[in-house]
């Protein structure tokens, strides 16, 4: 009786997008545990603490180039696309990086035969909000284009964790400041932790699910803002007091940092748009936002908050309660 021989195994491989930033790094790592094969693209040699024990398939080249991103989805059996601009000076940044690097990418996946997943912004869901907000939209419309239903779109909320500069600040003003700004009591806000993140989007790429998909920790209703700056505040041992601040006075700070960025030629993350972003009341998941069967998540808020001050005192990125007495 003859016996089919067992060939070499199948290598999965998937290929990822804005693998050197604040997600797509710990995305790889994830990935490359679960055993696929991870192929990057970025503009140079990159090496990653975090990736010790492998090292991923390089490809050289960024969104603009045509070559890279096909040698990038070649052979791959999905793409993720992390990649995109979060501050930049006008639309027109924002939208070749997050509309035109969202169709290239689809593009090149859809010719590769490549399932692809879009990791998009919860801002999406407001377009008129913001340039970046737009963008982002703008960046999902066009992938629609190229694969139609069969694309799955990801829409993260806010995402903190270890080595995100943005969070790090709100600890910062907990640690130092005699007092925390709070926007309106009625404000709604879903979070997620950058590692609980990766893990539901690795999720995706072994069990495929077109869609659209929203993410947040197990709170999908949100926090307000009191709880958000109390629980910062009990994360760096401090217990400042809590103000509120009128929307009139972030839009006029906003339109500050603006004319202050176009002075110095630096882009601002305060931007009256983002401005729009931070005055919205809702920024939670609602009833019809599909929720799959995802990975439980590690790291709650208050366990999460906890997790990251930690580290960022370790890395003397903050400093200790203890030590400023």
């Amino acid at each position: 009786m003859d016996l089919a021989r067992k060939g070499p195994p199948v290598e999965k491989r998937v290929a990822v997008t804005g693998a050197t930033g604040f997600l797509g790094r710990r995305l790889v790592k994830v990935l490359a545990e679960q055993d696929w094969t991870v192929r990057i693209l970025a503009r140079r040699d990159v090496a990653d603490p975090a990736w010790s024990g492998f090292e991923p398939q390089l490809v050289i080249g960024d969104l603009a180039n045509a070559s890279a991103l096909a040698a990038l989805c070649d052979g791959a059996e999905a793409v993720v696309h992390v990649a995109g601009l979060i501050k930049a000076r006008d639309r027109a940044a924002f939208d070749r990086a997050n509309v035109e690097g969202s169709r290239r990418v689809a593009e090149a996946a859809k010719a590769a035969g490549a399932r692809l997943i879009l990791v998009s912004s919860l801002a999406a869901r407001e377009p008129h909000l913001s340039d970046y907000a737009g963008s982002k939209r703008g960046g999902e419309d066009a992938a629609r284009e190229i694969f139609g239903s069969d694309l799955t779109i990801v829409r993260p909320p806010a995402i903190y964790g270890p080595g995100d500069v943005e969070t790090l600040r709100l600890f910062k003003m907990a640690s130092e400041s005699a007092f925390l700004p709070v926007l309106d009591p009625k404000t709604r806000m879903a979070w997620i932790h950058a590692d609980d993140a990766a893990a539901r989007i690795a999720h995706l790429v072994k069990t495929p699910r077109p869609g659209l998909l929203s993410l947040s920790d197990d709170r999908p209703e949100g926090y307000g803002w009191v709880e958000l700056m109390q629980t910062a505040s009990k994360a760096v041992g401090a217990s400042p007091r809590l103000i509120r601040i009128p929307s009139g006075a972030i839009k006029a700070l906003a339109v500050l940092s603006k004319w202050m960025s176009l002075a110095t030629g630096s882009d601002s993350i305060l931007t009256p748009g983002k401005a729009r972003e931070l005055l919205h009341g809702d920024w939670a998941l609602s009833s019809n936002d599909p929720i799959p069967d995802f990975p439980p998540v590690r790291y709650p808020l208050e366990a999460g908050f906890a997790q990251s001050v930690r580290w960022y005192r370790s890395e003397g990125w903050l400093k200790d309660k203890k030590s400023q007495k």
